[in-house]
């Protein structure tokens, strides 16, 4: 049974007046930031900075990927509030072992959140993705031309970061969900949040981020199994000692016809012959 959710989106940018080098006063969209407190069963967790795109999914999928809910059949209610700038969880039964998933936490320093729960650093060792799918190069150019082609709230106002899930399809790719926060955590969550909602399956899917691969972002991405990680950014050390561990096929520095593909190389095909520069 799904959850009972709000959807209690906000603004997403602001109008405010700036000054520019010609010392004429314009009016610029900035993007929104708002804190949210979540509460899972009354008890406080934490409070995220979010655009307030998708909240209901957000928080769903901070618990997902934090493995404070291990099924989206658990959660009976989200209840979004603005007013309170708060989101309650419900759970049907409790969470019997809450205390000690939030005794272990690792602090980490990526933007956006900062915090990972339990034995989530652990776990990656039996995350095991699905080694029958491909990536075709003329895939990837169609998916980065459909995250390029979103009317966003970056081009309009910029500070925030974008994250996509994308079809793999034969030389073409569609997006299913965009979601861009002040933070990359949070669009991944919200992200993963809302394939708990709509049943989808992540196994032969492509994500997409403008953030850098660090080693929770892979995690993050290995926990919807999905094999198929692309960034604009560039990654760090444990982002590819984690990818490599998963067997992820991972790009960075991904965009127009550039990319740099550093793990899982066996899962991808070459469409086209490179071109030499003189």
């Amino acid at each position: 049974m799904k959850p009972s959710i709000t959807h209690a989106t906000c603004p997403l940018t602001f109008e405010v007046e700036a000054m520019n080098e010609f010392g004429e006063v314009l009016r610029t969209s900035i993007a929104g930031e708002n804190p949210l407190t979540l509460y899972l069963d009354k008890r406080e967790i934490l409070t995220l900075m979010t655009l307030g795109q998708a909240p209901e999914a957000l928080a769903i999928g901070y618990l997902r990927n934090q493995r404070l809910v291990r099924s989206i059949d658990e959660i009976a209610a989200v209840q979004v509030d603005w007013e309170t700038n708060s989101v309650a969880v419900t759970t049907r039964q409790g969470i019997a072992d809450l205390d000690r998933k939030m005794e272990k936490r690792t602090v980490t320093t990526g933007c956006g959140q900062g915090t990972v729960f339990g034995d989530l650093m652990e776990e990656i060792d039996s995350i095991r993705l699905r080694d029958d799918v491909q990536l075709r190069e003329d895939t990837l150019w169609a998916a980065l031309d459909a995250v390029r082609k979103r009317e966003t709230v970056y081009k309009a106002a910029g500070a925030v970061h974008g994250c996509a899930l994308l079809t793999n399809g034969d030389g073409a790719s569609e997006v299913i969900y965009f979601i861009e926060d002040v933070g990359r955590h949070n669009a991944v969550d919200a992200i993963a949040g809302q394939m708990w909602l709509d049943d989808v399956d992540g196994s032969d899917k492509i994500f997409y981020t403008t953030g850098r691969l660090t080693s929770e972002m892979v995690i993050k991405a290995a926990q919807m199994r999905i094999p198929f990680l692309v960034s604009r950014s560039g990654l760090t050390r444990m982002g590819w000692e984690v990818a490599n561990k998963v067997n992820m096929t991972m790009f960075g520095r991904a965009y127009n016809k550039h990319y740099l593909l550093f793990t899982g190389r066996h899962r991808f095909l070459k469409t086209s012959m490179p071109t030499m520069l003189a």
